[in-house]
């Protein structure tokens, strides 16, 4: 990719942290602090570093405190835009299509949770992704969890099932399943395939299971180093001690 296109992020900002309520009574999630810096800041740093030079943030509750904070900060060569989500949460579907007008110029988009912690390099699969005919790559990994998506052998998203309640929530058969795999929370897109749907709320599944129909939504298995998910104080201390650890 060259130096001067524009790589995009979307970091979903805008969830009300109710895993982390205890953190959350006045501020929003992304402004938890994590050895002296928020949330965002730790996945916008990492993302720069990767040379994504292009930020959407969409915000919800005290969406104003993630706005002031970007509008404190300065980074070299990188917009920050922010979909303003506070007068009505649109999930995580309906959010990429409130954000569409910002992805105007994108060729593509990685989606990052603000409470996913990873080292994992997005840059060689940020530019693959581009020259394919795919219109997603969903970043999954083999875990013991009970939330499973499903593909099918060609590698095409199918729906999810949650192993404990049997829950399929597809419009194909179960048996078109070939693999069940855990989603990280991370994913990158093509905004054009976006585009035929109206603004609502809804979750990205209904969306992708719309999009597979037509065009692939890829798994794509990846092995980071180190994953986690931020969701929790328990899982924050944790993360928070091992960093130090490191230093």
């Amino acid at each position: 990719m060259k130096n001067n296109e524009r790589k995009t992020a979307f970091i979903l900002a805008a969830g009300l942290g109710t895993r982390l309520r205890e953190m959350t009574s006045d501020r929003p999630k992304a402004m938890v602090e994590m050895n002296g810096k928020p949330l965002l800041e730790h996945v916008i740093e990492k993302l720069i570093s990767q040379n994504f030079n292009h930020f959407v943030i969409n915000v919800h509750h005290f969406g104003e405190k993630i706005i002031d904070y970007v509008n404190s900060k300065r980074y070299e060569n990188v917009i920050i835009e922010i979909s303003d989500e506070r007068e009505f949460l649109y999930f995580t579907g309906g959010a990429i299509l409130k954000a569409l007008p910002y992805f105007e110029n994108s060729k593509a988009v990685l989606i990052h949770n603000v409470d996913i912690f990873s080292d994992y390099d997005f840059q060689a699969q940020y530019d693959a992704f581009i020259e394919s005919d795919d219109a997603a790559w969903l970043f999954t990994q083999d875990r013991n969890n009970k939330s499973k998506v499903a593909f099918d052998i060609n590698e095409n998203y199918v729906g999810t099932y949650n192993i404990e309640t049997k829950v399929f929530d597809s419009d194909r058969d179960f048996s078109e399943i070939d693999k069940l795999l855990s989603f990280s929370g991370l994913h990158i897109f093509k905004p054009e395939y976006f585009k035929e749907f109206e603004l609502k709320r809804c979750h990205i599944w209904s969306l992708y299971k719309e999009i597979s129909k037509k065009r692939r939504v890829k798994s794509v298995t990846i092995e980071p180093n180190y994953w986690y998910d931020l969701g929790t104080p328990e899982q924050l201390k944790n993360v928070s001690s091992w960093l130090l650890s490191q230093e």
